[in-house]
């Protein structure tokens, strides 16, 4: 399928537009959408927030009536189903648009093609896959949560030169500097929720919350808790945003003080005693997080590589030497061969103030 400079042009503005809704647009994909003809834009939108009007919808409105004839860029095929609002296929065809340009599909099984077929069953001029790659990187979670029915999972790690995540007394603050203590402020923000263990609460007593970014919300506090090991007075039960303690215990007396301390507790079934981190992961997805933030230490980290549940690393390296008796990055199960060890893609190495950032993709088996 070919597509023009024009189209080439506009795309790359309704992707631009789309990132708009990075931090807000949770659980639904962030889109954009652009309206032209002939080389002019007409009218451009981005969905801002669940429940309010979809890109097309803000695109369509901002070009009025020089909508009919024109061509709609849009990120995602557009909705054909009823949700929050109507079916955004159901307006461009009032609309009169003359073509619909899609970047790439939309996985969700509600629409999965339906989008651009009511288009086209309704005369309309479809094409499908211009700067696919950049709308796809778009939405990384909602894709994952729809392909394979869990979040997309993000590791966050801070360490030393030679890989230490902190003292053997479990001390760790700070390793890095304010400058990639703020970048982890935006992966944050970009989260539906934030995931630890237990230990790392018994020892940091963390918030996970998003502090420097005016959002409008904040992601949803998971700690992997097996046995209720959760203080009833720890920092994040007092702050605003929902913890949530996946736990394996049945002891409801426990659960309840927790629950009263701010706590919403969920039994999560087990894997050799411990919480089966997939089913975690499938009751995240039943509960439309589409990315998880994981901020916890060399077990968790561990558990979740050899579970094949994580999908990108962020790795900040500070500039000094802790030696080799501290605590490092992952836990994993040992090797018996070289080529048993897990492989990563450098996507990304960029400085951050002092300290260096690696962003990886775990390569699969």
């Amino acid at each position: 399928m070919s597509f023009s400079a024009d189209d080439a042009r506009f795309m790359a503005r309704a992707i631009q537009l789309a990132r708009r809704g990075l931090y807000t647009t949770d659980p639904n994909p962030r889109v954009g959408c652009v309206i032209a003809r002939d080389g002019k834009m007409l009218g451009e939108g981005w969905h801002e927030r669940a429940g309010l009007p979809h890109a097309e919808i803000e695109a369509l409105n901002a070009a009025g009536a020089a909508a009919r004839g024109a061509t709609a860029y849009v990120t995602l095929e557009p909705c054909c189903h009823h949700g929050r609002t109507p079916p955004c296929t159901d307006a461009l065809i009032r609309a009169g648009v003359k073509r619909v340009v899609a970047a790439m599909l939309d996985p969700n099984p509600r629409v999965a093609g339906r989008g651009l077929a009511a288009l086209e069953q309704a005369g309309i001029a479809i094409g499908v896959g211009l700067l696919e790659a950049d709308a796809d990187a778009l939405n990384p979670g909602f894709l994952s949560r729809m392909r394979a029915a869990r979040p997309f999972v993000r590791l966050k790690l801070a360490a030393s030169m030679d890989g230490r995540t902190a003292l053997v007394s479990g001390e760790s603050k700070w390793i890095t500097g304010e400058a990639a203590r703020r970048d982890v402020q935006r992966w944050r923000a970009r989260s539906a929720a934030i995931l630890t263990g237990v230990g790392t609460v018994l020892a940091d007593d963390p918030s996970l919350t998003v502090r420097e970014l005016e959002i409008g919300r904040q992601p949803l506090r998971v700690v992997v808790d097996t046995r209720l090991r959760m203080p009833r007075n720890a920092r994040m039960l007092r702050l605003p945003g929902a913890t949530l303690l996946a736990t394996a215990s049945r002891d409801m007396a426990r659960a309840q003080a927790l629950h009263q301390a701010g706590a919403e507790i969920v039994v999560i079934p087990t894997d050799g005693g411990r919480v089966n981190l997939a089913s975690l992961m499938q009751t995240l997805a039943a509960r439309e997080v589409n990315e998880i933030l994981v901020e916890g230490g060399a077990t968790l980290c561990g558990s979740l590589v050899d579970a094949g549940l994580v999908d990108e690393v962020l790795l900040y390296y500070a500039p000094h030497l802790m030696g080799a008796a501290e605590r490092g990055m992952f836990a994993v199960e040992p090797l018996a061969a070289m080529n048993e060890r897990t492989r990563l893609k450098v996507v990304d190495v960029r400085a951050v103030g002092e300290d260096w950032r690696v962003t990886a993709r775990l390569m699969p088996v």
